[in-house]
């Protein structure tokens, strides 16, 4: 949706916007695949963090977007919805992949 939203939508004053959208939606999807094509966990774990991270980065571009109105609200909303499943889905990962270090 992302690369939609820039085909049907852009414009010269959002420029930035849009570039950094793709940037981040895309390195979410190529994470997850680096990660998993290096066959160690550890590592995997690691390019998953990276891909939440572009998610949540992803999110705040949507969220800036509808908010200045360079997305139709609908539009926008989809694609947030679509982004917070990703992110959940990524958490579920990362709790599997790469749990968080307990204080002694």
């Amino acid at each position: 949706m992302a690369y939609r939203a820039g085909k049907h939508y852009w414009s010269a004053p959002a420029s930035a916007i849009f570039g950094q959208l793709g940037r981040s939606a895309l390195s979410i999807q190529l994470n997850i695949a680096e990660g998993f094509a290096l066959a160690d966990f550890g590592r995997f774990g690691n390019h998953l963090a990276v891909a939440y991270g572009s998610a949540i980065e992803t999110d705040d571009l949507l969220e800036l977007a509808m908010e200045e109105e360079i997305l139709p609200k609908a539009f926008a909303q989809e694609a947030l919805k679509r982004c917070r499943n990703a992110e959940r889905l990524l958490l579920g990962l990362l709790k599997r992949y790469r749990p968080l270090k307990r204080e002694r």
